[in-house]
């Protein structure tokens, strides 16, 4: 892809940060302004080299990007898309890195100026690690990125933006907003919740004794509550047909166990490796 003159990112914390250190390692962009409310997050991102400059001031930090990036929580990224595209250069594109899409979509949906383009984005990249201290170049080698365009998009907005994001090594993946938020909810909102009640039901008398599975699979159960709680308001309808289903192969172990059905408990077992055997090969 040609280089931009200009990409700005709306919030530098894992996510923004990781996507300036990418842009700037692969020479991608001139100039990396990083946006923010936090001095203190700004001057982080300055001081790892994510960014060449940062402003606290929105308009004046898109005022000149070809490209803008917003990596804000949730249910901060519509306000700032918003903000955002009033101050952006004519024929600008502007993405997002959101866990969920919808909302997103449909919020700024006929209420963007015809002279800035919006294109939906969600890398599937990150950790339970936050802010740009925690960022990385190479955190989106070899990961994929849904971009969710509407009716809305020319097929020159997905080209462009699907071109960035594989410029920074990423694998793309197309699908609608609903369909991304249907499909995160099972793959990456259910882990997060199932961890989170497995680290929540081991009584703190008994942390002393875990070992590698309790770690491997609570891991993401660390990342920020507030910034999950969005997450998760945002795609609850999605989210609530995981859990049921979950629940489904809940009651079937317990089912089984309970009758001491071996045959049963080693059906759920088998599926369960299969799978993990699949994503590993």
């Amino acid at each position: 892809m040609k280089p931009y003159d200009t990409v700005a990112i709306v919030g530098v914390g894992l996510i923004g940060g990781s996507i300036g250190l990418a842009i700037r390692k692969r020479k991608l962009a001139k100039k990396v302004v990083g946006i923010g409310h936090r001095a203190a997050s700004l001057l982080a991102a300055s001081r790892c080299g994510a960014v060449t400059s940062t402003t606290r001031d929105l308009a004046q930090g898109v005022a000149e990007a070809q490209l803008v990036i917003v990596c804000t929580p949730v249910d901060s990224v519509a306000p700032a898309i918003l903000a955002a595209a009033q101050a952006m250069p004519h024929g600008a594109l502007i993405t997002d890195a959101g866990s969920t899409k919808q909302t997103i979509v449909d919020a700024v949906a006929g209420r963007l100026p015809a002279h800035v383009r919006f294109i939906g984005s969600h890398p599937l990249a990150g950790g339970e690690q936050s802010g740009p201290t925690a960022a990385r170049a190479d955190l989106f080698d070899g990961r994929q990125v849904v971009v969710t365009p509407t009716s809305d998009n020319k097929p020159a907005d997905l080209r462009e933006i699907s071109a960035f994001w594989k410029a920074l090594g990423a694998r793309v993946v197309k699908m609608t907003p609903e369909e991304h938020d249907r499909v995160v909810a099972v793959t990456s909102h259910l882990p997060h919740l199932v961890a989170a009640a497995m680290a929540a039901a081991t009584p703190r008398a008994l942390l002393k004794m875990t070992a590698a599975g309790w770690h491997d699979t609570t891991r993401v159960a660390a990342g920020d509550v507030a910034l999950w709680i969005e997450i998760l308001r945002n795609n609850r309808g999605h989210v609530l047909k995981g859990l049921a289903e979950f629940g489904k192969v809940v009651d079937s172990l317990t089912d089984a166990l309970e009758r001491g059905d071996d045959r049963q408990l080693a059906q759920v077992l088998s599926e369960a490796k299969r799978n993990c055997d699949a994503v590993r090969t």
